[in-house]
């Protein structure tokens, strides 16, 4: 009993400075974050971040409780938040808050309630992988990516118009940690993938497809954005059938003709 006391002690004599210091400095971020949160974010969700509803029905901003740091992180570190003004949706911008002011945001957010964590380099890298399991690690990532992520992001992640005035952007220059994020979050029209519905494991997968799609050649001669048979049959109408016919029709203009007379004989 006595060496367990004195171990015990002593194991909580080294540690809990380091634990003490550790919420001063978390306390000290949130206090940050509520700062910039008043001025920058509480106009459109709330001094609380309960959201807020106009007489009409108009919603300016959700409510962020749940939202998580995930999303914070996700929404202002791609410049998409804080928005000039409401719209069907925000759009990728310049930054406005450096990472740490966002951070202090995203710590002052999740207080709000339990949500998604910003995630680890370690949740979406494959280093330490050998070449088989990497590859496999890709291979199942372009499945899930497949059924799951093409109807609205395009085979080639080039994104596409989505109903009622949105767009499921490109995802080919997003980092892999905001990919990540998109998918624990499920920003705009995005469905939410939590960890229940896509592990870890998964997620980081559909990560290494995207990230091994961004420098694939065009095998087939110009990709044309890559955004499918819309551009491909215009690119085919308007080109090909349309200089197909103008040049029968130069060949009909060029037509040799002759300028001879037809003789008496032909006449009978």
């Amino acid at each position: 009993m006595l060496l367990g006391l004195v171990l015990t002690g002593s194991l909580y004599s080294a540690f809990a400075p380091a634990q003490a210091g550790s919420a001063e400095s978390n306390d000290a971020l949130v206090a940050e974050g509520r700062e910039l949160f008043l001025v920058s974010c509480a106009f459109c969700h709330g001094k609380n971040g309960e959201g807020v509803v106009t007489a009409n029905g108009t919603q300016y901003g959700p409510p962020l409780a749940g939202v998580g740091a995930a999303a914070v992180d996700f929404q202002v570190a791609t410049g998409r938040m804080p928005m000039a003004q409401p719209g069907a949706q925000s759009a990728v911008k310049p930054r406005i808050f450096d990472e740490e002011e966002t951070a202090a945001l995203a710590a002052y957010v999740a207080t709000f309630g339990p949500g998604p964590a910003i995630p680890n380099e370690s949740d979406y890298s494959l280093e330490g992988m050998s070449d088989a399991d990497r590859e496999e690690a890709i291979s199942r990532g372009g499945q899930i990516f497949l059924t799951n992520c093409t109807a609205c992001h395009n085979f080639g992640g080039n994104g596409g118009a989505m109903p009622r005035g949105g767009q499921a952007p490109s995802i080919l220059n997003t980092t892999p940690e905001h990919i990540y994020e998109a998918m624990l979050t499920g920003p705009g029209n995005m469905d939410s993938f939590s960890n229940g519905n896509l592990s870890p494991e998964e997620k980081r997968d559909v990560i290494a497809y995207i990230e091994t799609i961004r420098d694939q050649p065009e095998y087939g001669g110009f990709g044309l954005g890559g955004l499918g048979p819309v551009s491909e049959g215009l690119f085919a109408w308007v080109i090909g059938v349309g200089g197909l016919v103008g040049f029968a029709i130069w060949i009909a203009a060029h037509t040799t003709r002759t300028t001879k007379q037809p003789t008496k004989g032909a006449d009978a």
